[in-house]
């Protein structure tokens, strides 16, 4: 379980395909803390630390993993927003966020708004997920307040703070990214579908 509050962006340092699997190793700069066996955020997917040192650890995302996140079309070099497990023992920053990936979505507008940016995201609607005005959305594992909620749109305000300190900066038309949607909202419309 994670809070959708990102510690860190680590850089893709090496890609490596082995069968329908794909081996992600990321420098970062809590690597040091990071043991085998851990769960950690990824662009808000989670998965396992299969191997570290003190700079660098490795992942590895299952073709399952790859069809419906971004994580497939990573690059070296790229930043990925990355987040430890919650602790029970803290304060919840953000929203309940599972690191479940329910759909990926494409960036169609970024515009500048005095300071802050609200960015547009478009999302296929037909699989049953929906936004609500004011309610929580994980997009690349960050928690945010969708502003604008329509059918298969929505929109994002970030302030400077988690433009700077996220790949956010890096989000442009046609950018595909993660998203979450509230595990509450989630439940509800399965149950009003049945």
């Amino acid at each position: 379980m994670f809070s959708g509050i990102v510690e860190a962006t680590a850089r893709v340092a090496a890609l490596e395909k082995e069968k329908e699997n794909l081996h992600i190793t990321l420098e970062c700069a809590f690597a040091k803390d990071l043991r085998i066996d851990q769960s950690v955020a990824h662009n808000g997917v989670c998965l396992t630390v299969t191997r570290c040192n003190a700079t660098q650890y490795t992942l590895t995302a299952v073709q399952e993993t790859l069809q419906k996140s971004n994580l497939g079309l990573l690059q070296v070099g790229d930043e990925v927003n990355v987040e430890r497990s919650m602790r029970l023992d803290s304060l919840l920053d953000g929203h309940l966020v599972q690191g479940h990936t329910d759909q990926t979505a494409v960036c169609t507008e970024v515009a500048e708004a005095g300071g802050s940016w609200y960015f547009t995201f478009a999302y296929d609607a037909s699989r049953g997920n929906i936004t609500v005005e004011k309610g929580s959305i994980a997009v690349n594992g960050v928690s945010l307040t969708v502003v604008n909620s329509q059918r298969g749109s929505f929109q994002v305000a970030i302030i400077p703070y988690t433009y700077e300190h996220t790949n956010f900066h890096a989000i442009k038309k046609d950018t595909v990214v993660n998203l979450e949607f509230d595990i509450v909202g989630k439940y509800i419309a399965k149950l009003m579908g049945k």
